[in-house]
């Protein structure tokens, strides 16, 4: 059916979306929209949020900028991913090192002109922005603690520039945000422990690597009861519609992971644990919508 050329292409291509992570920047597109709409410019018509302009672009330069750092970490990882993630390593060696940062250079530039449309500070936020991901994946990742810290700023730095733009200052963001910020920091830790083996053969000082599992157990239990209190306030104090639903359901699952993080000995168990934590993360940004499930039809 295809060529053999048409089939280098299409590997090629697959190379790339697995490089860039092609399915968590549409998540985060959907995510930013979604929050747009629903929390952060929820007295806004539908139609005035979804077809501004500047809004598109800062969407569109937190894409780039997330892809191109995708790109740089792979970069900078090769050699791990090839003890912890030998097939997608494999998949990703396609494209050569040469492309890789090429695209890198031009994501970044693109991200920076899309930015310039909106403001200057625009301009100023993602240029800070694509520094920090490159000195994450430069040096920072490589610290116990800090390296975490960082990645769990840099995963919620998009919502950021979406919230500075609208400038809606309301309480129960900043609660939500807590939980996004907690749930990445947990998701974040959870990889070390499934990327161990990886990380102590290339001298990458990661918490379980400079503690030990035991001590990165007790300090993912500790973030799950962190993660209690803005379930709780949210749950209390806030007018979140039906997605409460979502929270109670989020803390079934955090049960359940606390009582696997436990019996956790191997690499599978703890990418079991990863995917918990990813479940969570992605059902929570499809939920927004269960706030006010009217907000489409009122809006339009």
């Amino acid at each position: 059916m295809f060529s053999r050329k048409q089939k280098l292409i299409l590997l090629k291509f697959f190379s790339m979306f697995s490089v860039v992570r092609g399915y968590n920047i549409l998540i985060v597109v959907i995510a930013q929209y979604l929050t747009s709409v629903y929390i952060l410019a929820h007295d806004k018509p539908l139609r005035d949020v979804l077809f501004d302009l500047n809004l598109l672009m800062l969407v569109l330069a937190s894409a780039a900028t997330i892809a191109a750092g995708y790109i740089i970490n792979n970069f900078y990882d090769s050699e791990k991913d090839q003890i912890n993630r030998p097939v997608k390593s494999k998949l990703d060696r396609l494209i050569s090192q040469n492309t890789k940062l090429s695209f890198y250079f031009v994501l970044n530039f693109s991200a920076v002109v899309m930015a310039s449309y909106v403001s200057f500070n625009a301009v100023i936020f993602f240029s800070m922005y694509i520094f920090g991901i490159w000195l994450y994946s430069h040096k920072l990742k490589k610290l116990p603690f800090i390296g975490n810290l960082t990645s769990a700023v840099l995963a919620i730095l998009p919502f950021f520039a979406i919230f500075l733009y609208y400038g809606n200052f309301e309480s129960v963001i900043f609660v939500h945000a807590v939980f996004l910020f907690l749930m990445i920091s947990m998701r974040e830790l959870t990889k070390d422990l499934e990327n161990m083996k990886g990380d102590l053969l290339l001298g990458y000082k990661t918490i379980p690597v400079v503690y030990g599992e035991k001590a990165s157990k007790i300090m993912l239990t500790a973030l799950i009861v962190l993660t209690s209190v803005p379930v709780f306030l949210l749950l209390k104090y806030y007018d979140i519609g039906y997605m409460y639903l979502f929270f109670y359901l989020s803390a079934l699952l955090l049960v359940a992971f606390l009582a696997i993080l436990w019996k956790s000995k191997t690499k599978i168990h703890y990418l079991i644990l990863h995917n918990i934590l990813k479940f969570i993360i992605v059902a929570g940004v499809f939920c927004i919508v269960l706030i006010n499930v009217n907000v489409v039809l009122n809006h339009i």
